[in-house]
């Protein structure tokens, strides 16, 4: 999850899960895709050399490849409305479910979220399996460590990050007391939750989408209408390439995380395709 600015010199500091990419690291980046399975082309995806002063993505998902996330009917279709949200159909959750293995009460999520955001902010076009992708990477959509969302979407045992005690590879991040009641280190902020958000942004973005009255980021359904607000907030219009890799490089400032993301992503649309 992307973190605030903690640095003087107003650069944004990573999250703990955030691998960096240097300017003159491009050749090790195309190395760790081909490692990975995910090969580029300059069709498919554009690598860019930017300053090093600028924060900007290296990696640039394009927009045919953003266009792959929408192709129906991986879009989710709405059914009733519930907790004043729209709710997908739970034939559409079953049938996602059963063809991409993500829990139900994660694939509802994640559809809720997507038609909710399409209400808000239409221009944004957020796609499902773009939270998707997100929630895998993050939790394995709350499954990490012997973890399980419940029938209401809350994740337990909690997952948590590791300390952000400014340890190699993670930003220093002093708790407060508000934040030490989501992960309970009086000294240290953690990410939180099954979409790993970092308690300061939660305070900003959190919300109660699961009805219960609580904007809990330990709940699949709060997280995941969260991170969809979150990210059409920093991308714009999320079926351009440009749109789409801002919003998600705001969301962990990680080359790596953008392919990730996208390969995660696209894989789920594909399979509820057809």
């Amino acid at each position: 999850m992307r973190l605030a600015s903690a640095n003087s010199d107003n650069t944004h500091a990573l999250s703990w899960r955030a691998r960096v990419v240097s300017v003159v690291g491009v050749a090790v980046l195309f190395a760790l895709m081909a490692a990975t399975g995910w090969a580029m082309t300059a069709r498919e995806t554009t690598v860019t050399t930017r300053s090093t002063t600028s924060n900007g993505a290296l990696v640039s998902v394009s927009s045919k490849q953003v266009a792959k996330l929408r192709a129906k009917p991986a879009q989710a279709m709405p059914g009733a409305v519930t907790n004043g949200l729209p709710t997908p159909s739970s034939a559409w959750v079953n049938t996602v479910s059963a063809q991409t293995g993500i829990p139900q009460v994660a694939v509802a999520a994640y559809g809720r979220a997507a038609l909710q955001v399409q209400i808000e902010r239409p221009a944004c076009r957020l796609s499902w399996p773009t939270l998707a992708g997100i929630g895998e990477i993050e939790s394995d959509h709350g499954r990490s460590g012997g973890s399980a969302p419940d029938a209401n979407g809350t994740v337990s045992p909690r997952i948590l990050g590791p300390a952000l005690d400014g340890s190699e590879g993670v930003a220093a991040i002093r708790a407060t007391e508000d934040s030490t009641r989501w992960h309970g280190n009086p000294t240290w902020d953690h990410a939180v939750g099954p979409m790993q958000f970092i308690p300061s942004t939660w305070a900003t973005w959190g919300t109660d989408a699961s009805g219960d009255g609580a904007a809990d980021p330990n709940n699949v359904n709060d997280a995941a209408l969260a991170a969809g607000r979150y990210l059409c907030a920093s991308g714009g219009d999320l079926t351009t390439g440009s749109g789409w890799t801002a919003a998600i490089f705001s969301y962990n400032q990680s080359d790596v995380y953008i392919t990730d993301v996208y390969r995660a992503a696209a894989r789920y649309a594909a399979a509820t395709v057809g």
